[in-house]
Order: C-alpha cells, then structure tokens, then sequence
C-alpha cells in the first residue's frame, strides 16, 4: 500500500516542480519606455520584480541616428562597479545596433546579482543613473 500510494505522489511532485523549474516571463526592460535615457529604471526593476531564474529580460533601443542617442547593454561585473560606473571590466552584452526590432535578449541563468547599465556617452548615462539597475533573480519555487 504505502510503495502505491508514495510513487504516483512522487511523480505528480516531480512533475509539478519540473514545470515550476522551467516556466520563464520574457520582460521588456522599462516597459513601453524601453531602454532610453532619463527613465528610472531602479525605480521599475523594484515596482516588477521580482526576477526569477531562467527569465528573460528585453533591451529594446533604437538604433543611433541624429534624432536618437546612443545606448548599449553592458553587465557590470560587481556592486562597486555597478555604484561606481567603471565599466574595466565590464561585459559589453549589446551594442548601439543590437536593440532595434525585436531587442536584445539576456537571460537570468544564475541566482546571483546581475548588475546593467549603458556604458555610451563616457559612462554619464550610467553615472546620472538614468540607464542602469541590477536584479537578483530568485529560484522558481512556488512561482
């Protein structure tokens, strides 16, 4: 009876946590603003988040051109940097070009934090605080 009753249990278990594990959201990073210039977008990643793992977040930007600045995706490789906006040793993740149409994807594969900014225009971008945030993406359990 027992051997029964714990193998069906366990695999409806095991499925359920499957799933759980691989369900994903893809999230416009600033919403209908996108990812532009002037926008707080600290203030956005703490109104939608939390992140989970497996997420997946969407620049979208538009191409430079002399009505649209500059911007570009870089990961910033730890708080200090992130605070400071020292981009040394930063990972440039896409370029002025790569956020048109239907944008650049990142997904959150780590549970660590994952800190973003623009690096275009010396660093100010990210140094005004205009272009930046940071999301710690949490295992899906219970999602």
């Amino acid at each position: 009876m027992g051997i029964s009753f714990v193998a069906p249990g366990l695999i409806l278990l095991l499925t359920a946590c499957s799933l759980a594990i691989s369900e994903t959201d893809t999230i416009v990073v600033g919403g209908s603003e996108n990812w532009r210039y002037g926008f707080n977008y600290t203030g956005w990643s703490l109104q939608h988040g939390p992140f989970y793992i497996n997420d997946k977040l969407v620049f979208k930007y538009n191409p430079p051109s002399k009505n649209n600045s500059r911007h570009s995706v870089y990961l910033l490789p730890n708080l200090w940097s992130f605070a400071t906006c020292d981009f040394s040793q930063a990972k440039l993740l896409a370029n002025p070009q790569q956020g048109g149409g239907k944008g650049f994807v990142f997904e959150l594969t780590n549970w660590r934090p994952h800190y973003f900014a623009s690096g275009e225009e010396d660093g100010s971008q990210c140094e005004d605080g205009q272009m930046k945030f940071f999301a710690v993406p949490l295992p899906r359990w219970g999602k």
